[in-house]
């Protein structure tokens, strides 16, 4: 039986890899946003160094209690039956920095470095 591989127009995938942490995957688009966050370029590797990880935290921190405060700030529908499934319902930034932000606290404790790398289109 053959290999299928899917190819998904401009997807590409980031990884984050630090030695005190698993690796962290997200979507390029993704990626793109919480580095820009944090004042990095996209580039196709980088590093976030021990000394910027303390910046880099705050800044994701205060952009996911945003996202938080203006999430909560949405009116609730009363009709459930007019509600969207789960599957369809957008992931909020603050839900697509938690992975990130674990993985950038626990390199800060270790005095590890984060780099990134990028594969795909």
């Amino acid at each position: 039986m053959p290999f299928i591989t899917f190819r998904f127009p401009h997807a590409m995938i980031v990884t984050f890899k630090s030695r005190a942490t698993a690796d962290t995957l997200m979507f390029g688009d993704n990626a793109r946003q919480l580095l820009a966050l944090m004042g990095k370029p996209f580039e196709p590797q980088g590093i976030i160094t021990p000394e910027q990880l303390p910046a880099a935290l705050d800044a994701l921190k205060r952009a996911a209690d945003e996202s938080r405060t203006a999430q909560r700030a949405q009116p609730e529908e009363d009709d459930a039956e007019e509600r969207p499934p789960a599957m369809v319902m957008p992931v909020s930034l603050a839900q697509r920095a938690v992975p990130l932000i674990e993985q950038l606290e626990r390199s800060l404790r270790a005095g590890e470095p984060v780099t990134w790398d990028s594969q795909g289109q």
